[in-house]
């Protein structure tokens, strides 16, 4: 079943003391781009996280994680501080302070919103056991997430199926009236051939006209285009029922309809088989703008 790049899936559970709140949102990507964010004083779990969405079946996307944890202060942690840049920081305060003139405010409050010149370290055990805390939330926000790309996968695959099949339906009325258009073209190329060989007084063989005229009526024949055509419906069929990501391969086979049909286009000798060309394509960037959503 297709998956669309963007979705939504949010999870919130109290573990071990902790108020954990996992949300995700993702939008169209070229690549898989994860971007997470975390409180300060749980930021060695990114690199874990960026991982896990990896390997949870995400592979193509704008996908940002945010997550809260909300603990009591002080929880199975400590705090120390930095002396040297702490005195740094308060040595350029009052630097400021004095070349600007400024009111001197300086105060403990002031300087411990500068959060740099605290340091939080937490016992190994601890850390393994904040992972396994956040890995229980994330992935239940990740099932959210991933049912409900799968919940718009669905709507585009209908929409995209039922688009292909009505191009399909106007490839048969070209088809239909490719064989009558190219005996058509051959009748009247024959008939302009005689007019302009009689004009000019110019002695040709019937037969050497008739072969010069089913030759260029063979140039406006798109029996090898419909054939090609029908063969990329078959694969752009096979991709739409896969479980992969098949977002890129459809695109390409996209192109590729998009290619036959222009050419059919440029032969097309029949004021009808032009116009239902002209509603192909516009059928043709309908399905093109869905692919996009497509992972």
């Amino acid at each position: 079943m297709l998956k669309s790049m963007t979705g939504y899936g949010r999870d919130r559970q109290n573990l071990s003391g902790k108020d954990i709140t996992v949300e995700i949102k993702a939008v169209n990507n070229r690549f898989l781009d994860v971007n997470v964010k975390l409180p300060r004083a749980y930021m060695f779990l990114e690199e874990k996280v960026k991982a896990y969405i990896q390997s949870a079946g995400i592979s193509r996307g704008k996908v940002d994680v945010f997550i809260s944890i909300d603990s009591p202060p002080g929880l199975n942690c400590s705090v120390t501080l930095d002396e040297e840049y702490a005195r740094g920081y308060i040595d350029a305060l009052y630097k400021l302070r004095d070349t600007f003139g400024l009111r001197d405010d300086i105060s403990v409050m002031s300087v411990a919103r500068m959060h740099d010149i605290f340091t939080v370290t937490k016992p190994e055990e601890d850390l393994e056991k904040d992972w396994n805390d956040l890995k229980t939330v994330l992935e239940c926000a990740v099932d959210n997430f991933n049912s409900a790309r799968l919940a718009e996968g669905a709507r585009l695959h209908d929409d995209i199926k039922a688009k292909r099949m009505y191009i399909e339906e106007l490839v048969n009325v070209i088809e239909e009236k490719s064989e009558s258009t190219t005996k058509e073209y051959e009748k009247r190329l024959y008939t302009k051939l005689l007019n302009v060989v009689g004009e000019v007084g110019i002695k040709v063989s019937e037969d050497r006209i008739l072969t010069e005229c089913a030759l260029f009526a063979d140039k406006v024949a798109i029996d090898e285009e419909l054939v090609r055509l029908r063969s990329h419906f078959v694969a752009f069929d096979n991709y739409l029922e896969s479980s992969a990501p098949v977002g890129r391969d459809l695109d390409f086979r996209m192109q590729e309809i998009n290619r036959e049909t222009n050419t059919i286009g440029s032969k097309a000798q029949n004021t009808e088989v032009a116009h239902t060309v002209v509603a192909i394509k516009g059928e043709l960037e309908k399905i093109r703008e869905q692919i996009q959503n497509i992972e």
